[in-house]
């Protein structure tokens, strides 16, 4: 009697067993299908995204001819921008010219209109 007992536990312990790696299994096409539909939502928006750019560069682009304002050189401009960004981070003059393989006074003229003196910071901050 013991045995038909110890038989029928383990038979109904492998049959769980099995059933459990069935329902993992099904769990996992699940979340396969759930990381796709997310996947594929997130590169539909990135090309929303990248399309919306592409808009705003022709509108930038259109507005400036439209006032006759003299669209810089590409190679010029990302040098621009990356001394913004760099300035913007908190680099010194020299280390931002020694990035961009500028002098420093090419990057001071280039900053001038960007830089905020330090009184007009002071200034801005007290007044909220």
């Amino acid at each position: 009697m013991m045995e038909w007992t110890l038989s029928i536990l383990f038979g109904g312990a492998v049959l769980l067993l099995i059933l459990s790696f069935m329902k993992a299994k099904q769990e996992a096409k699940i979340e396969k299908s759930e990381i796709e539909q997310f996947s594929i939502s997130m590169m539909e928006e990135m090309q929303q995204l990248e399309q919306k750019m592409r808009y705003l560069e022709l509108d930038h682009e259109i507005t400036a001819k439209e006032a006759g304002i003299k669209v810089e050189a590409s190679a010029q401009r990302a040098i621009l921008r990356e001394a913004i960004d760099l300035h913007r981070r908190g680099y010194s003059l020299e280390g931002i010219a020694a990035k961009t393989r500028k002098t420093e006074s090419e990057i001071k003229l280039m900053l001038a209109p960007y830089m905020e003196l330090p009184s007009e910071r002071r200034k801005a901050a007290n007044d909220l």
